[in-house]
């Protein structure tokens, strides 16, 4: 597979920006005009070539961007990747399944070599060749998770499956929506998900615990959620939300298609084969509304998502500040004709 990656930033100067062809393969998340909190689990199996579904792990032309990113908030806060001790057995879990997704799915940029358990990794892109021994706590100088976290684009939450519930009790966490690692670390389910507005009338957490309770080794799943940012920036932390928090004041109607961008997440779920936890990935993705725009059908379907989205939920995902202006902008999109089925452009 063929990669140009892009010299772009998600911080400061914000250089970040997607060509047509990542626009084209953005993963629009709503499939009618209206939308409603929901489990919307479907299985993660091989999507269409060039979707972001394609592969178990998508790796697109912001790929060194978003590691070198990583590394950054993770020289800035080390806390970013935390594991309670008996999540040593997953990690390796992870990353074997990281490394052997990648390798099997990206030949020309990734490679996997075995030994009995004496493991060859090299990671083209990024300039990186190991031999380890898989399994031994001193094959790296950091943890197994970290190593693979700083490797492949999204977030991470290993989920301990015990006492009937699960437990978020390892993660790796720079580019996440307004919640935080060292906070939620060691809660079980129903804690974690606790501010989710609506949720509990609804009981959907109590739906998709059930279900990801029975998830089967081999039959990974995935959903997609959403939320919004101003400026393309992957570390909307509250640990940093001096940095970031202020940018909500800065939205008027003449730079709302440059500055606010639709925020998705790919969130895929994996049992693992030896400790029996579950991989929680999420794989951010962003558009500003002057790309988003570029499809008349997404621009007119996400200004009526907005128009009518339950106060709750404008507030649980911050958007109050900036909300009713960019119902203003995609107004200006929307002629009210009826917007065609189907989530692409």
């Amino acid at each position: 597979m063929s990669l140009a990656f892009k010299k772009e930033t998600f911080r400061d100067d914000y250089t970040y920006q997607n060509s047509p062809k990542a626009i084209k393969r953005f993963p629009f998340p709503f499939a009618e005009d209206t939308y409603m909190y929901s489990v919307n689990i479907e299985p993660h199996t091989k999507g269409p070539v060039g979707a972001v579904t394609e592969f178990a792990f998508d790796i697109d032309e912001h790929y060194v961007a978003e590691c070198e990113d990583k590394a950054k908030t993770l020289a800035l806060d080390a806390g970013r990747y935390q594991a309670l001790p008996h999540m040593a057995e997953a990690q390796w879990d992870f990353l074997e399944l990281t490394m052997e997704s990648l390798s099997n799915d990206y030949p020309d940029l990734f490679s996997l070599k075995k030994d009995g358990l004496l493991w060859t990794w090299e990671n083209k892109p990024l300039g990186i060749k190991n031999t380890f021994t898989f399994g031994d706590s001193t094959s790296f100088d950091m943890d197994p998770m970290e190593y693979m976290g700083r490797q492949v684009q999204g977030d991470f939450v290993l989920l301990d499956q015990r006492n009937g519930t699960l437990y978020a009790d390892a993660g790796f966490i720079t580019s996440q929506a307004d919640w935080s690692l060292a906070f939620d670390v060691g809660m079980a389910w129903h804690e974690w998900h606790g501010p989710v507005p609506q949720v509990t009338k609804l009981g959907v957490m109590d739906r998709a615990l059930k279900f990801l309770m029975a998830l089967q080794l081999g039959a990974p799943v995935r959903r997609l959620n959403w939320t919004m940012t101003i400026n393309p920036r992957l570390d909307t932390s509250p640990e940093n939300y001096p940095l970031w928090g202020g940018d909500r004041n800065k939205v008027t109607i003449d730079n709302v298609g440059e500055l606010v961008h639709l925020r998705v997440e790919l969130q895929s779920l994996f049992r693992l084969p030896r400790s029996n936890a579950i991989l929680f990935s999420i794989r951010c993705y962003l558009i500003n509304m002057n790309e988003l725009s570029t499809s008349a059908r997404w621009a007119k379907r996400f200004h009526r998502v907005l128009k009518s989205l339950h106060p709750d939920l404008v507030e649980y995902k911050g958007l109050t500040k900036f909300k009713d202006l960019t119902v203003q902008w995609l107004s200006k999109k929307d002629d009210g004709a009826e917007v065609a089925l189907g989530t692409h452009p």
